[in-house]
């Protein structure tokens, strides 16, 4: 049987997912945990597996990285479906509670302090919350017989890797922020939880994540709010950085995947939009969706940015079928759709 699930596109601010054929493990129930289950990715997961009938619990502490308005709002469709516990992945006796009464099949970790630069001027914050928290989940699965853990990791692991595309076999020699060495730590931690304790986990290296109800402080985000006010926006560098996009639907299709692998007890795969896209080109297509020019400030490049990320997705082809579907053209078509919408 081939197995695959193709992302597609909105409806109603609604993510929709074209199945192409779900296996039997998907189809039945199970009792998943979601961290961050409350922000951009986490609550359109939620959403999905509410929707296919799986009970789902939402972990997450609601911080001010941005406004936590933000993220009840990202509830507000489904809150009535699913529980939601407001802690930090910090406090292992939370984490414990929460795991206590909730005898889950699956967790889902995608809770994080992410960005890169700001895991420069605060990285012990980073590596409290990204390696600590994920330590602690870890050891809850492992004294509660959790068997199922999906890391959400990034590609920022790459670092500066000259070879392209990326594939999870590279050698990781040389991460250049806090932010990428927590989440290249977590991996290991992973590997060994995975080894010595008999938990099946995946870990999924993200490649620039955009789409509806993404963080404000992302560039897409940003560009988008200015260039409709007619405000300038900040280009770092040359515009000659070249980034792997990948669409919203085409990452929870790929974490919807990952739920139903059983096969190894350990992998590392990357879920990205397999085509680079430049800095510049990235606000030519932006330009064109909203209809109007961009006002360009000029910046030079900012430390721990790499100049290129490039996804190899065979992998993720060959265990799941997945490949991304969503053009930049066609994502950035429903992005701004929604953006303009919210009237923000």
């Amino acid at each position: 049987m081939e197995d695959g699930i193709r992302g597609t596109k909105f409806r109603n601010g609604t993510l929709i997912l074209e199945a192409r054929l779900l296996t039997l493990s998907l189809l039945k129930a199970k009792n998943i945990l979601i961290t961050g289950g409350a922000g951009f990715i986490g609550s359109h997961l939620a959403e999905l597996l509410v929707s296919e009938g799986h009970r789902v619990t939402i972990l997450d502490d609601f911080n001010d990285y941005y406004d936590p308005a933000n993220k009840e709002a990202n509830l507000l469709r489904f809150q009535e479906k699913v529980e939601v516990i407001r802690a930090d992945i910090r406090d292992a006796v939370a984490v414990e509670r929460a795991f206590a009464g909730g005898h889950f099949d699956s967790v889902v970790h995608l809770a994080a302090r992410a960005g890169v630069r700001p895991s420069i001027s605060d990285p012990k914050l980073y590596v409290t919350t990204n390696i600590d928290g994920t330590f602690n989940l870890l050891d809850a699965c492992r004294y509660h017989k959790v068997p199922q853990f999906i890391f959400a990791s990034s590609s920022s692991v790459y670092g500066v890797n000259e070879k392209v595309p990326f594939a999870e076999t590279d050698a990781l020699t040389r991460t250049i922020s806090p932010y990428a060495a927590t989440k290249l730590a977590c991996e290991q931690i992973c590997s060994n939880y995975s080894h010595l304790f008999g938990i099946r986990i995946m870990c999924l290296r993200f490649f620039t994540v955009y789409g509806p109800r993404q963080r404000p402080d992302l560039a897409i985000n940003k560009f988008t709010k200015r260039i409709l006010a007619g405000e300038p926006i900040q280009r770092y560098g040359d515009g000659s950085s070249r980034r792997d996009y990948t669409f919203i639907s085409d990452i929870v299709a790929g974490i919807r995947a990952s739920l139903t692998y059983e096969k190894s007890d350990f992998e590392i795969v990357n879920l990205g939009g397999s085509h680079t896209t430049t800095l510049s080109e990235l606000i030519e297509t932006l330009e064109d969706v909203i209809g109007k020019k961009a006002i360009i400030e000029q910046l030079p490049d900012q430390p721990g940015d790499v100049p290129q990320t490039s996804a190899d997705v065979s992998k993720a082809k060959e265990i799941w079928n997945w490949e991304p579907q969503v053009s930049l053209q066609e994502g950035l078509t429903q992005y701004v759709e929604w953006f303009r919408d919210r009237g923000r």
